[in-house]
């Protein structure tokens, strides 16, 4: 997670230049909760900032830019010259607003079922994993072989991502519950003794 202090430090970085600064929040809200600030205090330096309705959020679609009236207007323009626009979205619209106003108290339930994943992974032998490091919703483990290990996880009903050769990742978020995660690691646990 980027702190806050990030992109205060960007900005003063090369003022001889500039430059605008732009902070591409997909997951802003996930970092603000982890960091117990305000979204929009991660994003109080940046001149513009763009942020996902669907990540964490659980809006079916969209996403937002922001910034001063002139920067939006420019952006509105540049989606219609290259074929961005859409037509009756006031229902997608509508969908990101009820996002907007009640999903994100609910973030930090996603950030407790990480680390409950976390400690839960950590006590499982062939998994690498410090549960201090993870700071969000992302839980990120080592393993010998990610893509085998992902693969057998798959065949066990427990979806992730193979994180490069070695990881392999699981993100816990809306519609994943407690007893979920926990029956998550009843079958990684049953995956990793089948290996062993």
């Amino acid at each position: 997670v980027l702190t806050d202090a990030y992109t205060p430090a960007v900005a003063s970085d090369d003022p001889l230049h500039g430059g605008a600064v732009h902070r591409e929040g997909a997951r802003n809200d996930y970092a603000a909760v982890a960091l117990g600030v305000a979204p929009a205090e991660l994003a109080a330096e940046a001149d513009s900032v763009t942020f996902c309705l669907s990540k964490g959020l659980s809006a079916p679609v969209g996403s937002l830019v922001c910034g001063s009236a002139e920067f939006v207007q420019r952006a509105r323009r540049m989606r219609k010259m290259v074929g961005g626009g859409m037509r009756q979205a006031g229902v997608i619209a509508a969908a990101g607003i009820v996002a907007l106003e009640t999903m994100v108290d609910r973030l930090a339930e996603d950030h407790e079922h990480a680390q409950l994943l976390a400690r839960g992974l950590a006590q499982l032998p062939g998994i690498r994993i410090d549960p201090a490091e993870v700071q969000s919703n992302i839980v990120v483990f080592g393993v010998d072989d990610g893509v085998a290990f992902q693969r057998r996880l798959r065949d066990a009903g427990v979806l992730t991502t193979a994180f490069g050769p070695a990881r392999v990742r699981m993100v816990p978020h809306y519609g994943i519950s407690r007893g979920d995660i926990e029956e998550a690691l009843e079958r990684v646990r049953h995956v990793v003794e089948a290996a062993a």
